[in-house]
């Protein structure tokens, strides 16, 4: 006999939701190193490292809003 019990797919999927947010402030909390030298890079220099190509095309520089990491911190908006 096979019972479905929609509780409790409700349940795991917000189980796994919370697991995936949790994930996501620890990694926003301790990022990797490599992300933390990209930030530092900026996308200016990393762009200028990227083929001869239309990187205009690939990045939108105006759609987001400037951040920077802060050691301790995390990631807060605005420039240093």
């Amino acid at each position: 006999m096979n019972t479905y019990i929609p509780s409790a797919s409700y349940a795991l999927r917000g189980e796994l939701d919370r697991r995936r947010r949790a994930e996501l402030h620890r990694s926003l909390q301790n990022p990797h190193p490599e992300s933390a030298d990209l930030a530092e890079q900026g996308l200016e220099e990393w762009t200028r490292g990227l083929p001869e190509e239309d990187t205009e095309a690939l990045v939108d520089s105006r759609a987001g809003k400037p951040v920077r990491w802060v050691p301790g911190e995390g990631w807060v908006e605005g420039r240093e």
